[in-house]
């Protein structure tokens, strides 16, 4: 008995590949082992990236909030130790966002942190 080979899936699989790879430089777009190649690499780095997305956005609240807070005459940490004891209930994101688009509502929680 002849030996089968699903070339159609093969094919699928190629252009799956080569047309993820579109876009990249020289031979990682169209040669076929430089593109699996390539293409494994970018989803490896694409699914590392996810998460140090989330780390970098966090620290970018915490600076936002850190620099409105010390033009209050307060540190960061102090702020977050006495928002809890006062128990205001606002994330980091909420309060860069405040921090950044409305200074004056911001200046209203530093006092009733204070």
């Amino acid at each position: 008995m002849p030996r089968s080979r699903n070339l159609v899936a093969a094919k699928a699989k190629k252009k799956k590949i080569l047309k993820q790879a579109k876009g990249y430089f020289g031979r990682r777009k169209n040669v076929w082992t430089v593109a699996k190649n390539a293409v494994e690499k970018a989803l490896q780095y694409s699914y590392v990236h996810r998460r140090t997305k989330k780390r970098e956005i966090r620290s970018l609240w915490i600076q936002r909030i850190n620099a409105a807070v010390r033009e209050g005459g307060m540190s960061y940490s102090e702020f977050i130790g006495k928002l809890k004891k006062s128990n205001i209930n606002l994330n980091r994101k909420v309060l860069a966002d405040i921090a950044m688009n409305d200074p004056d509502s911001f200046k209203q929680i530093l006092k009733s942190v204070s």
